[in-house]
């Protein structure tokens, strides 16, 4: 195995995880916000609550939190499916990797925007997600620009 084959392998990895952390944070987000779950642990006092039931916690009518728990699992299923060995060499993976974790960015651009400059608050379970697409969008660069340095497979 090559270095920079190693490289994207790990890079996959990372994804996979942050995919699952993530996730796991929106599922339990989401699941508070159902009303399934008891009270929400928010270490900013209620800037968890200000930013999920205002109206920058819905899009389109649907909860952020379910967005995010089905973006999230679309990225760990990428991740996950770009690790098999007949698919290690193809571009495909890097290619959908790359367009879920930027529209996923994009998406909390706009999320963190509506927390910070109109509801001036600050949710840390929100901030999980923030962190994580950050990360999963770098690494998805990394792989989308390994995948073209090689002849497509």
């Amino acid at each position: 195995m090559t270095e920079s084959s190693v490289g994207a392998l790990r890079a996959r990895m990372a994804i996979a995880s942050l995919s699952l952390i993530a996730g796991t944070s929106a599922v339990y987000l989401h699941m508070y916000k159902l009303g399934l779950v008891g009270t929400l642990s928010c270490a900013s006092g209620d800037g968890c609550n200000r930013a999920m039931f205002s109206r920058w916690g819905w899009f389109l009518g649907v909860d952020v939190a379910l967005i995010g728990v089905i973006g999230y699992a679309l990225l760990l299923t990428a991740s996950i499916l770009s690790l098999q060995p007949r698919w290690q060499g193809a571009r495909w993976p890097a290619a959908l990797l790359l367009t879920l974790s930027v529209l996923g960015f994009l998406f909390t651009l706009r999320l963190k925007y509506g927390e910070f400059v109109v509801l001036h608050t600050f949710c840390p379970w929100c901030a999980i997600s923030a962190v994580s697409i950050t990360l999963i969008t770098g690494l998805s660069i990394y792989l989308w620009r390994e995948a073209t340095r090689r002849p497509a497979g």
